[in-house]
């Protein structure tokens, strides 16, 4: 795990995996061709010491963005794992980063959110709900994306909710 270097070559390589591990785990909840990040983005996320990424050799395998939300909270998200790799705990691995990163700079708690659709189940959701929990994460509360994110509402194919999880660190 390191620090992504933002350079335009990594912010692109970030950009590109995100955007196809999300196209898969968001599938259907989003207009065709919607993508979750640019190589911009990522680069401004890489400046700003956010955004974290895991590799094997020289080859990126995964990346998480940590932001401080205040003195007690931060929170991960961007979450992604390169799908050539998955099984070999890539994820539980940039989670536990994120964790230990968050608890060195004073954190008590970690939120992450989870957009999932509200009604239908979709197959990368129902597995998150179930994967969280087992790292230790609690749902604290739901809400639709027109209370947390109103701008995103417009963007939607489907009805969304919003579930805020949190975890004590330390």
């Amino acid at each position: 795990m390191r620090p992504s270097d933002g350079s335009d070559d990594t912010a692109k390589v970030v950009a590109d995996l995100v955007n196809a591990v999300y196209a898969v785990a968001e599938e259907g909840m989003w207009p065709e061709g919607a993508t979750r990040t640019s190589a911009s983005e990522i680069a401004e996320l890489a400046r700003a010491g956010r955004l974290f990424v895991a590799s094997l050799g020289d080859r990126i395998v995964g990346c998480v963005k940590v932001v401080q939300l205040d003195a007690r909270v931060a929170e991960f998200g961007m979450l992604a794992a390169d799908p050539e790799v998955r099984g070999a705990g890539i994820g539980r691995a940039l989670v536990r980063f994120a964790e230990a990163h968050a608890a060195r700079l004073g954190s008590e708690i970690m939120q992450l959110e989870v957009i999932q659709p509200r009604d239908f189940e979709h197959a990368s959701k129902v597995f998150l709900s179930q994967w969280y929990p087992r790292m230790g994460y609690v749902p604290v509360r739901t809400d639709g994306p027109e209370v947390m994110y109103p701008e995103l509402v417009p963007l939607l194919a489907v009805p969304c909710d919003v579930v805020v999880y949190h975890k004590r660190l330390g």
